[in-house]
């Protein structure tokens, strides 16, 4: 099921006439009117239910702003909304204690995030590298059965292959479970792994432009991870 979002942002800039800033006004020619920047005008975006929505641009081009829009329309309208970075863990306890109902039920969600060996069940996650600390917040998305999981600065501090390897199982994950994706990124590397079914870029000041995949689930089916992001995740590992 489709729904189409209105998103329409605009902020009011004003300046306080402190006897300095009159000073610097007048010493440069500095207009202190008061302005209004718009940064979304009645900008529509039609999204369906499950859908992978990926928004990229430059830094300061407005990609948070209409993530946060976007989430809290979604929310409004009776959608539960997790997000991705703010999944709370406890950095005390082995993650097999801190999800699932009993045991089996924790394996089985730590292995639909990727997270499979069992050494790394009864580690905390402070003993994690930063792409397993990921997964085991995507687990933990999956366990509370969120309709939307939204991720801002998506991968951003992880290394280029982790965020492609990630990126990948993450659309699976969420393909499986029904759940719609949007994230937000300046990087563009992603979008193979990620296979969106709608790519928004949004730049400084810039039209906005969006892209529509329409086979985008059928394509990320066909993509498989190489043998060199394997080996070199396997290095790191080591």
């Amino acid at each position: 099921m489709s729904e189409t979002y209105l998103i329409d942002t605009r902020f009011q800039t004003r300046v306080a006439r402190s006897p300095r800033v009159l000073e610097i006004a007048e010493a440069f020619g500095i207009g202190l009117e008061d302005k209004e920047f718009v940064v979304f005008d009645k900008l529509e975006l039609e999204i369906k239910r499950g859908s992978i929505v990926y928004i990229t641009g430059q830094s300061g081009g407005g990609k948070s702003v209409l993530l946060r829009e976007l989430a809290q329309q979604m929310g409004d309208r009776g959608q539960t909304v997790v997000n991705l970075d703010r999944v709370t863990v406890d950095p005390d306890k082995p993650l097999i204690d801190q999800i699932g109902k009993d045991t089996n039920h924790a394996i089985q969600l730590l292995g639909s995030a990727g997270i499979s060996d069992a050494y790394l069940y009864v580690r905390r996650p402070g003993e994690l590298s930063d792409g397993q600390r990921y997964r085991f917040r995507l687990a933990k998305a999956i366990e509370s059965g969120a309709d939307v999981w939204v991720a801002d600065e998506f991968l951003a501090i992880l290394d280029r292959t982790t965020a492609k390897v990630i990126a990948f199982s993450l659309q699976k994950v969420a393909r499986r479970a029904g759940a719609t994706v949007m994230v937000a990124t300046t990087h563009t590397d992603m979008v193979a792994d990620l296979a969106p079914d709608l790519v928004v870029e949004k730049r400084f000041r810039e039209k906005l432009r969006t892209e529509v995949f329409a086979d985008a689930a059928n394509d990320a089916a066909m993509r498989t991870v190489t043998r060199d992001e394997i080996n070199d995740l396997l290095l790191k590992a080591a």
